[in-house]
């Protein structure tokens, strides 16, 4: 018995794709509830959150990298943007072959992904660009004695962690039950997504590694220009008593000075004063704060979209003048996570659909994942015009999926070409247009009728080779139906191309000649 394993050779188990492995779990390693790292975060720490996940505890990282995402409105803006160009883009399947079993199953594929929700779940996936790797929980519906992929759950990164040997193979925590040791991912259950900022360990490939120190770094900052803000946004009060005040009159000129801050008002006994001493430096050392902030918020531009120039460009400076640069620069980076999402459905969704519900196939739909590229169409159809009369072999189904055409459904009504309209042949050859000049002489009554005596002589060396072939399948075959066999299977090879375009030249020079003796 033929045993189903997916791509890294692990055997299937048909009975856990039915259940639901990496939920959450109660009072279990996999719980939903998660820490906050980012409290008080300083470099110390932050060296040790990154060098836990390097030796296999990656818990405090994903947390981490949730919490900057929550935090930091930039690089939540930036990073949205770049999974939303993806997520939204239109997924196209690609048939095996024009076989019909082949385009039935590309037909399946199809069907499922005209879904709604799939832009979500996609962007769910796209959780990798952040964190460096994703896990998606594949929930199969075999309601009705089908496999079909139900929908596809987003699982928390916090679930999973890497096998330390290798740092690489990922393992759920807890088990399938969620109370047992790690165990590695059953096999067609689990989409595992990884986006590469760096090559290197999974773990250490997210942007969210870097945008962690921008991050840290951008927190002092705001931290800094807020005190700075509060302490220098209105001027220091300074409060003078005379020699012989009271301790109650220092106190009651104390008040008066704090109240006036968040007041605005006091009352002091006469005698007292109060000095307001304005800063000089307000306006600089607040820009100082502000110009780091924003050269943050660009290093982390760079990291995520490749750019700054529809993020952070300055009207009428170099930003707004590279644009055109920096856009093709953003083409690269999403056309890289198109291909790669699409490698991860291939590899991790349509391959095992398609082995559970037809069994194994010698080739498989292709899913992509891109923006429509713009299709000279008039010079593909002019191109294929030409030359499938000269014996380029075009497949139906490709030039359908270049015209944006779909296959045709069983029973519709078809576009046909007109039957009696003239196909497009090639010119005559020079030996017809020497026949054709021929008959057009004043002694020649009927022209027509010469260049069917010409087109007689010119075809009959070639009807003769194929007269013979096909008397001696005649007398190889048993009977009629053998010779029908016979027939159908050599048609391919029967030497008619010789043939056919001499009798395509003389149907061009027949259809002259037959216009000159209209005239004549």
């Amino acid at each position: 018995m033929t045993v189903l394993v997916d791509h890294r050779g692990q055997p299937l188990r048909k009975e856990v794709l039915r259940q639901e492995v990496a939920a959450a779990t109660i009072g279990g390693v996999r719980s939903p509830f998660a820490g906050y790292p980012a409290d008080g975060l300083n470099p110390i720490r932050l060296a040790r959150i990154m060098r836990a996940a390097d030796m296999g505890d990656p818990l405090a990282y994903f947390e981490l990298a949730e919490q900057i995402e929550e935090r930091d409105m930039h690089y939540a803006g930036v990073l949205g943007t770049r999974k939303r160009s993806v997520a939204q883009l239109e997924i196209t399947v690609d048939a095996a072959s024009d076989s019909a079993k082949d385009v039935e199953i590309a037909d399946m594929v199809r069907r499922w992904i005209d879904r709604d929700e799939l832009a979500d779940e996609m962007f769910d996936i796209l959780d990798a660009v952040g964190k460096g790797i994703s896990f998606t929980e594949i929930m199969w519906d075999t309601s009705m004695g089908q496999w079909q992929p139900l929908r596809l759950e987003w699982r928390d990164q916090r679930w999973f962690t890497f096998d330390r040997h290798d740092g690489r193979t990922p393992l759920l925590r807890g088990g399938e039950d969620g109370n047992s040791q790690d165990c590695p991912l059953p096999p067609f259950k689990f989409i595992q997504h990884q986006v590469k900022a760096k090559s290197g360990l999974p773990i250490r490939s997210g942007i969210a590694r870097l945008a962690s120190w921008s991050w840290m770094f951008k927190a002092f900052t705001q931290r800094d220009w807020a005190i700075f803000t509060q302490t220098y946004g209105q001027p220091v009060r300074v409060g003078k008593f005379q020699s012989g005040a009271s301790d109650a009159d220092k106190a009651t000129l104390f008040r008066a000075v704090a109240n006036i801050a968040g007041d605005c008002a006091a009352i002091i006994p006469d005698g007292m004063s109060i000095d307001f001493i304005e800063s000089e430096n307000v306006g600089s050392g607040s820009d100082l704060y502000e110009r780091r902030s924003d050269w943050l918020d660009r290093q982390t531009s760079k990291a995520v979209l490749g750019q700054t120039g529809t993020t952070d460009g300055k009207s009428g400076g170099l930003g707004d003048g590279g644009n055109k640069v920096h856009d093709g620069v953003r083409e690269d980076i999403e056309t890289a996570d198109c291909k790669g999402g699409a490698a991860t459905l291939n590899r991790d969704l349509i391959r095992p659909w398609v082995d559970l519900e037809y069994g194994p196939q010698q080739a498989y739909p292709r899913l992509r994942i891109g923006r429509p590229k713009q299709e000279d169409v008039d010079g593909l159809v002019d191109n294929v015009v030409k030359l499938v009369p000269l014996g380029l072999e075009v497949q139906m189904s490709e030039v359908r999926d270049k015209l944006g055409l779909s296959d045709p459904d069983k029973g519709a009504k078809l576009l046909r070409a007109n039957e009696a309209a003239p196909s497009a042949i090639s010119l005559p050859s020079s030996r017809l247009i020497q026949s054709l000049q021929a008959a057009q002489q004043p002694a020649a009554v009927f022209p027509a009728i010469a260049i069917g005596d010409r087109l007689n002589q010119d075809t009959a060396p070639d009807m003769a080779d194929l007269i013979e072939q096909i008397e001696a399948m005649l007398e190889a075959a048993n009977d009629a139906a053998e010779f029908r066999d016979m027939l159908m299977s050599a048609y391919g090879d029967l030497p008619i191309g010789r043939l056919a375009a001499k009798i395509g030249d003389g149907l061009v020079a027949a259809h002259a000649a037959g216009r000159f003796d209209i005239e004549e």
